[in-house]
């Protein structure tokens, strides 16, 4: 590494520390860079503005916002919520499997983690602490732990961001998200139904059966949305990127129109809100683009990449070490910012070791998910601190369990390529 690069690096890492936005923090160390190198400033827009504007696919961004949005507002996500306490609600800890069932439904509509914690799951955890039937702690933890599917099963925002950065193609990622996202789902519900039985939690009073067929015909429009979603795109009517216009359509059709829950005032709401993320995630993007210059200009990915094979490293023990990586770094970082400037780094290792990007894709999503939810310093679980006043020791406490079993089942992925590329190959995959 040249003089120029680590004084960019130093700056980087400083203006992070001191609490300076990740997007800034990217800008100015580049421009750092491109002063000490003699390089024209110009190319600070030139690769921010040409990176944007000739990458189709990031119009999924905030099409999906603007999804999430929509099913967020008025009765589109009570319908769904309603279904989900019908089906598992009569359970032991059956409000706690209502979470898992509802981020489940909801992450393929959102593809955003934050957007199911702090919209969906505040209205779930109000429940489960009414009348004190669960613990505070515990029902925030089975919230934000049960929000890392969100961007797992398509849509996934991340996913889209990972196909920018490696080539790869977005339907087969999202296809790929499918079982792992199914597995997370299903070991949180063992260890929820575990918990219920040792912690004595109660049992919720059951919808009858004879009014299930109502509750699901008033959901039913709202549980379409992923299902045209993914016939959209696996039957060749539209791109991922349209299949997100699609999707911001139909959430708006909903609540709008079918449901009649959704006034001008809130829809200019919502519509200034889902501008305001997009332009923080663009931020983002732009500064990012101009830094993976500055990491190109070095040729750090290479170098990373002919280290790597001169090693002879297993690619086992590749994405088991790229596991604790990313686990450690998404307790520090953000998801896009992860994405953009790191995995970078280590896409010509995983091709040079044989690694299958998808699956590598989907692994790497699910790492970065996880930091999410890990303490010290995880963003869901300040999101759902701040949606609720949830002490967040409490929070903490409770949440070690499920970090637990996502770990387990991120291993057996991990083995198992399988398990992440089965549906994809079902559909014409050749990896």
């Amino acid at each position: 590494m040249s003089s120029a690069f680590i004084l960019a690096l130093g700056a980087f890492f400083v203006l992070g520390a001191i609490g300076a936005p990740i997007a800034l923090a990217m800008m100015v160390s580049a421009i750092g860079y491109l002063f000490a190198t003699g390089q024209d400033v110009g190319l600070l827009a030139e690769q921010s503005l040409n990176g944007l504007f000739n990458s189709y696919v990031l119009l999924a961004v905030p099409l999906f916002i603007l999804a999430a949005n929509f099913m967020n507002a008025g009765t589109v996500s009570d319908r769904l919520l309603e279904f989900c306490v019908a089906i598992v609600g009569r359970f032991r800890g059956g409000l706690a499997q209502v979470n898992v069932v509802a981020s489940l439904i909801f992450s393929g509509m959102s593809g955003s983690a934050i957007a199911d914690a702090a919209g969906l799951g505040r209205v779930i955890i109000e429940m489960m602490c009414k009348h004190d039937r669960y613990p505070a702690g515990y029902a925030a933890a089975v919230t934000a732990a049960s929000s890392v599917i969100g961007p797992i099963i398509p849509p996934s925002i991340p996913m889209i961001l990972y196909a920018l950065v490696s080539d790869t193609s977005i339907g087969y990622l999202f296809l790929g998200g499918i079982l792992p996202g199914l597995i997370l789902a299903a070991v949180m519900m063992v260890l929820n139904a575990w918990t219920a039985r040792r912690r004595d939690f109660p049992r919720d009073e059951a919808v009858p059966l004879k009014a299930i067929p109502r509750i699901t015909g008033r959901a039913f429009p709202a549980l379409l949305l992923p299902v045209i979603l993914l016939a959209g795109i696996y039957g060749g009517a539209v791109t991922p990127t349209e299949a997100a216009a699609v999707a911001a359509a139909y959430a708006l059709l909903l609540a709008a129109v079918f449901y009649r829950s959704l006034t001008l005032s809130e829809f200019i709401t919502l519509v200034r809100d889902g501008a305001r993320s997009t332009s923080v995630v663009g931020l983002i993007i732009a500064s990012a683009l101009v830094f993976n210059y500055v990491v190109a200009n070095e040729n750090i990915p290479n170098i990373v990449a002919a280290h790597l094979a001169h090693i002879q490293m297993s690619p086992l023990l590749f994405l088991l070490l790229i596991n604790v990586l990313f686990l450690l770094l998404g307790c520090l970082f953000d998801a896009t910012t992860l994405l953009l400037i790191v995995v970078p780094l280590f896409l010509p290792a995983a091709r040079e070791l044989g690694i299958d990007l998808v699956h590598f894709g989907v692994i790497i999503t699910i790492n970065i998910m996880l930091g999410l939810i890990t303490p010290p310093y995880g963003v869901l679980l300040f999101v759902i601190n701040g949606v609720t006043g949830i002490p967040l020791k409490d929070i903490i406490r409770e949440i070690w369990p499920f970090i637990g079993v996502i770990l387990l089942a991120l291993l057996f992925m991990v083995i198992v390529p399988d398990s992440v590329l089965w549906l994809p190959r079902q559909f014409g995959y050749l990896g």
